[in-house]
Order: C-alpha cells, then sequence, then structure tokens
C-alpha cells in the first residue's frame, strides 16, 4: 500500500480530513491536479463567511440565536421533498443538514479557534429569505467573517498540510489528474491517472492538461474531495432544472476553471451514487472582473438592502426579488418570467451614499483590509467618506458600471451599455419615485423599506451595511450609479451520496467499501445537506464539517 488513505483534491475539505487523519498517526497521500500553488482551492478566494448559531459575537450584538430558531431556517430553506421510498435521494441530507446545525450551535466556534481562525467583532445577515417565518432565510445575522477572509479559513489548514509534508508525515502530490478509481473485490483500493506536465501558473490561472505519464496508486481507503461544476458551463446547464427556467445563454464564473465535476462523472461511471444534480446554487449579482484571474471570473457583489433592483426591461423586481434576501428566489424570477428569456442581466438602481456603505465585493483580493487582518484600514475604508478601494476601482474601471448626475443621462447610459434599448425613462423614473415616497417616513407598505428600517434595527448594519433610508433621486446623495448584473456560477447543492460517516453509496443505496466523499463533491454532506436553497456562510462550513467527519470516521476505522 502506497498510504493508509489516499485523498483526491487539495482544497479545504481534503486538507481538513488529510489534518485529521495525520494527527491520529494514518500515512496520507494528498494528489491533485493543479500546482502547488493552488493548495486550498476554491476557499483561498472566498470571502470566508462562516455560520455560527448562538456566538459570543451575536450576543455582543444583541443578536438572539438557539438552535431550535435555526434548524427551523434550515429546514425551511432545504425544503427536502426526496424522502420517499428505498434509498431516498434526501434520506442521508436531511440527516446531515440537522448534524451540521448541531455543530454550527455547539463546538464549531472553539474547534476552529483551536486551529487559529480568527473573527472580526461583526456578524453579517446574509440570505435574508423569502419573507415568512418557517420559509427559507437566515431570520437573525449569522455571518460570521474571519480575519483573512477565505485565507483566514483555508490557510491554517494548508500551513498544517505543509509543515506535516515537510516532516514527511504527509505525501502531496501535485499535477496528478485521477482518471479512475480502482477497485479490488467490490472494495475501493486506490487511484489510477495520468501525471501532467509541471506548470508553474499562480494561483487560480488555467493550467495546461498536458500528459507526461501515467500513475497508480493504492491505500486502504479513498477520499473525493475534488468539488462541483461551477467552472464549467456546459455541465452547469445540462444539470439546470426546469424550476428555475432557462439557464442563461451567457453566465460569468465564480470559481476557477479546473472546478469542473470531471471526478463526479467519473465516480458515477464507476458505480458512485449522485444524487440531486439538479440543485445548484448560483448568484444574480456578478459583475464581470476587470483584472480576471481564470477564464470569465466574475466578482460577486454583497448588496446592501437599498438599491432598487429592475430587470432587464427596467420593472422593478417583485418580493423576493429583494437584494440580499433571497438567491434563488430571485434567480427564479429572472429566469422564469417569459418575457425576459431573452436577457441574462439586471440591474441595481443606487447613488453614491448606498455603494459606499452597502456595496462588499465577494472574494479574499477584493478585501485587503480583513483579508491584511489590518483593522485601521477596516475602519478607514468602511466607515470613510468613500466606497472601499476596490468598490471604488469597480464604479470606475468595471465594464458594468455606469454612473451619471441625472436620472435621464444614467438611463441613457444603461441602454447605451446593452445595446437593447428596452429601458425608458419616464417608467423608472415612476418607480423610484413611488420607491421614495415610501423612505421619507418612519412607517411604509413596501416590503424593501420595512426592510431597510429592520436592518438598521440590527447594530452591525446601521454601522457598517445598511444606510439612512433616503430618496434616490435626492442630489445630495448623488452621483446615480446603475449595475448591470448576470448570474455568477459558484456551487453544486447535490453530489455523492454518503452516509454519516462519508461513506459514498452505490448505485442502490448501499456503503462502497474503501471509499467516502467530503465538501462539496457530497453536496456538503449526504448529497444535500442545503435541500434546494442554502443559508450562507455554510459552503465553507460544510467543508470543514465533512472533512472533519471522514478524517475521524477514517482514523477510528484504520
Amino acid at each position: 500500500m502506497d498510504a493508509d488513505v489516499i485523498i483526491v483534491g487539495a482544497g479545504l475539505a481534503g486538507l481538513v480530513a488529510s489534518n485529521e487523519l495525520v494527527r491520529a498517526g494514518k500515512r496520507v497521500l494528498l494528489v491533485d491536479q493543479e500546482n502547488a500553488s493552488n493548495l486550498g482551492g476554491q476557499a483561498f478566494w472566498s470571502f470566508g463567511g462562516i455560520f455560527l448559531v448562538d456566538s459570543p459575537m451575536q450576543r455582543r450584538l444583541g443578536v438572539r440565536d438557539s438552535f431550535d430558531l435555526a434548524w427551523q431556517d434550515w429546514q425551511g430553506s432545504a425544503g427536502w421533498d426526496r424522502l420517499d421510498g428505498p434509498h431516498a435521494e434526501d434520506e442521508w441530507a436531511k440527516k446531515w443538514g440537522r448534524a451540521y446545525v448541531e455543530f454550527a450551535a455547539d463546538e464549531k466556534r472553539a474547534w476552529l479557534h483551536e486551529h487559529g481562525v480568527r473573527f472580526t467583532p461583526v456578524v453579517g445577515w446574509a440570505e435574508r429569505g423569502s419573507l415568512s417565518a418557517a420559509g427559507h432565510g437566515n431570520s437573525v445575522p449569522r455571518f460570521h467573517v474571519p480575519w483573512g477572509t477565505g485565507t483566514g479559513i483555508s490557510e491554517p489548514f494548508a500551513d498544517r498540510a505543509r509543515a506535516a509534508a515537510a516532516e514527511g508525515a504527509l505525501d502531496l502530490r501535485f499535477r496528478h489528474r485521477v482518471d479512475a478509481l480502482v477497485f479490488t473485490d467490490g472494495r475501493v483500493t486506490g487511484i489510477r491517472g495520468a501525471i501532467l506536465a509541471p506548470d508553474d501558473s499562480a494561483r487560480g490561472v488555467s493550467s495546461s492538461r498536458d500528459e507526461v505519464s501515467t500513475f497508480e496508486l493504492s491505500a486502504h481507503a479513498v477520499v473525493i474531495a475534488t468539488g462541483g461544476i461551477g467552472g464549467d458551463h456546459d455541465r452547469v446547464r445540462a444539470w439546470w432544472p426546469k424550476r428555475l427556467g432557462t439557464p442563461p445563454k451567457k453566465m460569468v464564473t465564480g470559481v476557477p476553471a479546473h472546478v469542473d465535476g470531471r471526478m463526479l462523472d467519473i465516480a458515477e461511471s464507476q458505480g458512485v451514487r449522485l444524487v440531486n444534480r439538479d440543485r445548484m446554487w448560483h448568484y444574480t449579482e456578478g459583475v464581470q472582473n476587470f483584472a480576471p484571474v481564470w477564464p470569465g471570473h466574475a466578482i460577486r457583489i454583497l448588496p446592501g438592502p437599498s438599491s432598487l433592483w429592475l430587470d432587464a426591461r427596467g420593472r422593478r423586481l417583485p418580493t423576493p426579488g429583494l437584494p440580499g434576501y433571497d438567491t434563488l428566489g430571485t434567480l427564479r424570477l429572472l429566469r422564469t418570467t417569459p418575457d425576459l428569456a431573452d436577457y441574462d442581466y439586471s440591474w441595481f438602481v443606487l447613488d453614491q451614499t448606498i455603494i459606499k456603505k452597502e456595496f462588499a465585493l465577494s472574494g479574499s483580493e477584493q478585501n485587503p483590509d480583513i483579508t491584511d487582518r489590518d483593522l485601521g484600514l477596516l475602519l478607514r475604508s468602511r466607515l470613510g467618506r468613500t466606497a472601499p478601494g476596490p468598490v471604488e476601482a469597480f464604479k470606475t474601471r468595471g465594464v458594468d458600471f455606469v454612473v451619471a448626475d441625472t436620472l435621464g443621462d444614467l438611463v441613457g447610459k444603461m441602454n447605451a451599455l446593452t445595446g437593447d434599448g428596452l429601458l425608458d425613462e419616464d417608467a423608472i423614473r415612476r418607480q423610484i419615485v413611488d420607491r421614495d415616497r415610501e423612505m421619507v417616513n418612519p412607517y411604509a407598505k413596501d416590503a424593501q423599506a420595512m426592510g431597510i428600517r429592520n436592518s438598521r434595527r440590527f447594530l452591525g448594519d446601521r454601522i457598517f451595511r445598511t444606510v439612512k433610508p433616503h430618496a434616490l433621486l435626492d442630489p445630495r446623495h448623488g452621483p446615480l450609479i446603475a449595475v448591470r448584473l448576470w448570474i455568477v456560477t459558484r456551487k453544486s447543492l447535490g453530489g455523492i451520496q454518503t452516509d454519516l460517516s462519508g461513506r459514498a453509496m452505490d448505485a442502490t443505496g448501499r456503503p462502497i467499501e474503501g471509499l467516502y466523499a467530503a465538501g462539496e463533491a457530497a453536496g456538503f454532506g449526504g448529497g444535500g445537506a442545503h435541500g434546494y436553497n442554502a443559508l450562507e456562510g455554510t459552503f465553507l462550513g460544510g467543508c470543514l464539517f465533512t472533512g472533519r467527519t471522514v478524517g475521524r470516521a477514517l482514523a477510528a476505522a484504520l
């Protein structure tokens, strides 16, 4: 045997599993098709948000949270409905969902602290939901941002892997692309594939697929931790569900190109059971990056609640199409409305007051203050007179941003940008005036106006994320800004079905000896722990939890 355990994929889930196994004294071989610069995978690029329940940070800010409330929110969001019959697709998914919420409400923060993760004091309120108590969404703020953003989560585990490799406790093999699982008498006993030519491309940059030789490696068990399909638009379109309408002709990409789902197809072709592949998570607030790293590289705007959201024809989106509320509900609106099928974009309309306080950009590289753990820069950039530097850079250089002093000029620039000529200034003005009238009183019947005031009752949002209600057409808050928004591919919510130890299932729903799965490849647990909707801060958390679970299960079993 070349190792006790082979882990395929050196992203966060693979690193966490490796860490648990190395600590238990097991021989681990970690392989990845990319080079050493990509250790940590997608997590490195992320904003790093982590879902915690009833944390000290929440309590300091006056947030009352509990396991019961979080589990209510999770179930209302997941909507598991594939529970009937033998070996149902959601059989293990629901069990993983509950186990994850228990983890988030109990030892998750202390365990992360033990591994060197530290959090900023402000808790964000992401994915506020569908505006019903038992439905989708976070009832309270739960989005905890670590110092270091995504690097603050991934690098502590990457550093442990590097140290273990230097000590000879971990065998790291990069540029090893897995093409098949090896079975012996019905048990997975290894992997085989191609060794790719050396490539010193920077992190995230697409690398060559030139093959120089082949390899075969053996172990007592194999863990698949290779991520999802967001980097391959053809795969995304192939699994796009009818409930979300028609897939866009043009999408932008939120993950590097190597996040292509290839290993999922290989596993399925060899009898591994994949479930809920039609469940996916793509954002509707993507903008094209003026300094791309990977093909089609997009940045997601993390919006506060005050921007006016218009469809491609200039109509205000109905609820739940409010900024920061219901990701897939908004996606469904945009892709199932018949006269929008030919248009792949929507619009935010806002002003300088809103952008400087309410716009954040997803990504470690877009948040140098938090990524570099610079408290002074954080206070200057988030509470200053202008928007944070990266946001201002997109406003100036981003192809999807237009700026004007008057609404007439703004609408003209919006029409010029798309070339579609769909927008009517008078119609947009009427909608803005209607909105503005709802903003100048402390009471309103408008759902967005009520949401803004609800947001400002939370201290963290009032200080950092939500502006005082005001009229968009008030020139004191200008200039006016419009942002063209694209659908940005991101996460797979389905994947390899696993039991609560992370053992992968075969086509009949029985565990395959010697095969485990973790992270996005496992639908973040059980092939669908999120169900149909995610609550944010749960993707990295799902990698952490499934990687830890698999690592500990294998350490105990071998």
